[in-house]
């Protein structure tokens, strides 16, 4: 199945839910752990056991695990081998992006099924034009995989690039319409997705890309249900919403991370 099809599987089974797996120093600290490779460990388990075949999504920050240098993406890699065949989808949050030959050795990283690395989607930055994603396309493509392409993000920093116009379209217009384009004809939809922040406020660009779209924003960085329901009401079935701290913060206890889950699904629907 393509992801399209997968993502699309995902919502109906577990919901829209995405939840960060986001082992910032104040979480580790907040759930009485080490800021050190151990605490990472038992961090990452913990979450596996709430989320894993329990939401649609998951989606583990790479700089988190990083940072930690070869043993912390180790427990990346433990992570991620833990995730697969539970029912839920990993979305990579890596936002790589590079040109040629690099280009190739990221998306081999990310998206070679038999990579250790392996996930079922990452993101990815386009400033370096959007074509230079085709091997992450092309990758993705014999993988069953999806690429989310940074579009409208949710920082407002974003708006000074995404927001410039070029060829009487803004940057972000560009993207989506190229996105559009790659998933013309797919069926539910196709693969390349698009990364837009439930914090925008509003757009005059056209979401409807035919795919999915991962957004952020939701809990810590200001955005509601109210705020999907209305930006995204033109394609409510596309949409991922992702939400990190707001969850992460009812931890540790798998039973009060699984609850606070139920909460924010049953706002979502509710909304």
């Amino acid at each position: 199945m393509s992801f399209g099809s997968r993502m699309s599987a995902a919502r109906s089974a577990y919901g829209p839910l995405c939840v960060g797996i986001d082992p910032h120093p104040e979480i580790l600290e907040l759930w009485g752990l080490d800021d050190s490779v151990d605490g990472l460990t038992q961090f990452t388990r913990i979450c596996v056991d709430a989320f894993a075949g329990h939401v649609g999504f998951i989606k583990p920050q790479a700089a988190f695990f990083e940072r930690f240098a070869s043993p912390g993406v180790a427990v990346l890699e433990d992570l991620l081998a833990a995730s697969r065949h539970t029912g839920s989808l990993v979305i990579l949050d890596a936002k790589r992006g590079d040109i040629g030959s690099t280009a190739h050795a990221y998306a081999d990283a990310y998206l070679n099924e038999d990579s250790p690395l392996a996930v079922d989607a990452i993101t990815v930055n386009p400033f370096l034009g959007v074509q230079a994603l085709d091997p992450f396309f092309e990758a993705a493509a014999v993988s069953d995989a999806g690429v989310f392409v940074l579009a409208l993000t949710s920082n407002p920093e974003g708006a000074q690039v995404q927001h410039a116009h070029a060829d009487d379209r803004t940057v972000a217009g560009a993207i989506l319409d190229h996105l559009r384009t790659r998933n013309g004809g797919a069926s539910p939809m196709g693969s390349a997705g698009a990364v837009v922040g439930a914090t925008i406020g509003s757009t005059e660009e056209n979401l409807d890309i035919n795919g999915p779209l991962l957004v952020p924003g939701l809990g810590a960085q200001g955005a509601g249900p109210e705020d999907i329901r209305r930006l995204f009401a033109d394609v409510p079935h596309a949409v991922i919403p992702s939400v990190s701290r707001a969850v992460l913060r009812a931890g540790p206890r798998v039973a009060d991370l699984r609850a606070c889950v139920a909460r924010m699904a049953d706002a979502l629907v509710s909304s």
